[in-house]
């Protein structure tokens, strides 16, 4: 077995110089052929390319073809590889019980096919080593990755990341991708929030991620499929679908806020006479996606009133349609748009629920006027009253968001 114990190193990277420690992680199950072939290539890797304090860990995850056997000798013949043994599957699993034992700065994993190329695995080293990022991904989706694989999976892979950005606002472009890094003492906390024991594990880490303030840092990846693959793309997609619903509810009712976790610093000009304002600059960000939450709300908001005024009056119909879109671009702008970790999701929601009182009466205020001038105002014409009336409720709005609902602590 490798010996966790850290001992002075320099760790080279273009340039980068620095002390740290790294545990690489193979999960596997079943992979008795497959195994001493990834562990050499990366082993050799590891020894030419690191120069630095570093382990690899093979987690057997209750293999029944005799995995657990090649593992240990290969722990036998390599220094640096160690073994943990597990009585259950799951990819999750295996890599909650290797993170939560290791002494290492920063701990990565990577799929024993070895689809994805090695010459990624610095790159995705080095902003966790000096401290820029918390967490670093392979992506095949990002600009420059290389990818190679049947349309099948290239759509499956496609649409559930699509899925991931539009049901929680994420900003990374892959979740899936078996190669990823993270500073321990960054994602150690979040792994007790973390239910998900399968493949699932990976998106809810970086949904959780995301969610409480960690900086994620992509690498564009080489990657080619393996066609003895075991994954069931199609189940494993439905089944992460469902997950990704977990995750909101938990967001929603504040379980998934980790608060003692440090705060990143805001932003900061680094020349001394910089008159650009980061308030102003984040302000600028903040109303640009609450600008995009709020045209696909308001579509939504038209559709569905012009949908329940035909059997409703006005006044019913623009409640329902407005309560109903309001609701949802609440959560949205709270996920998206503003800083909410911390903070209590009852006060956030009592709040929004005022902010939505002042919204519906300008409408309906605007309404009522219509209906005071003319007798019978034609429907386009109370669509485009309320159309102006929410622009004008839309800026307030978003005032009443960034400076009372979503205020930040100084």
């Amino acid at each position: 077995m490798c010996r966790g114990r850290r001992v002075p190193s320099v760790f080279h990277m273009r340039g980068m110089v620095d002390t740290i420690t790294v545990e690489v992680v193979v999960p596997v199950y079943n992979e008795r052929r497959a195994l001493p072939g990834c562990v050499r290539v990366l082993h050799d890797y590891l020894d030419e390319n690191i120069d630095q304090h570093w382990k690899i860990t093979i987690v057997d995850n209750a293999s029944t073809d005799g995995t657990g056997d090649v593992a240990a000798g290969l722990a036998h013949d390599f220094d640096r590889v160690g073994v943990i043994r597990l009585d259950r599957k799951g990819r999750g699993h295996a890599l909650r019980t290797a993170w939560q034992r290791s002494t290492a700065d920063v701990v990565a994993y990577m799929d024993v096919d070895l689809s994805t190329g090695l010459d990624a695995l610095a790159p995705l080293i080095a902003p966790l080593a000096n401290g820029h990022s918390d967490v670093a991904i392979g992506s095949r989706l990002a600009p420059g990755a290389r990818t190679v694989r049947g349309p099948r999976r290239e759509l499956i892979s496609r649409c559930y990341n699509m899925a991931v950005r539009l049901s929680h606002g994420a900003r990374f472009s892959d979740a899936q991708c078996g190669f990823k890094a993270a500073r321990l003492e960054a994602v150690r906390p979040l792994l007790d929030k973390i239910e998900d024991d399968g493949w699932f594990f990976d998106t809810e880490l970086l949904l959780l991620a995301e969610h409480n303030g960690l900086r994620i840092h992509e690498v564009p990846v080489d990657w080619i499929e393996d066609t003895d693959s075991r994954v069931q793309v199609a189940s494993t997609a439905w089944d992460d679908m469902k997950g990704l619903v977990r995750v909101a509810r938990a967001k929603a009712g504040g379980r998934a806020t980790v608060p003692e976790l440090p705060r990143r610093p805001e932003p900061r000009p680094a020349h001394p006479d910089a008159v650009v304002s980061t308030k102003d600059s984040r302000m600028v960000s903040q109303f640009l996606l609450f600008a995009i939450i709020g045209v696909l709300s308001t579509i939504a908001y038209v559709l569905l009133y012009s949908l329940l005024r035909s059997d409703l009056p006005p006044l019913i119909a623009n409640l329902m349609a407005l309560t109903t879109t309001t609701v949802f671009n609440t959560e949205a702008n709270r996920r998206v748009t503003f800083t909410s970790g911390g903070q209590s999701i009852a006060r956030i929601h009592l709040q929004g629920l005022v902010v939505f009182a002042a919204y519906y009466a300008l409408t309906s205020g605007a309404l009522l006027a219509v209906h005071a001038l003319l007798a019978q105002p034609s429907w386009w014409l109370e669509v485009l009253v309320l159309l102006c009336a929410s622009a004008a409720g839309t800026v307030l709005r978003f005032v009443a968001l960034r400076l009372w609902v979503f205020k930040e602590k100084s």
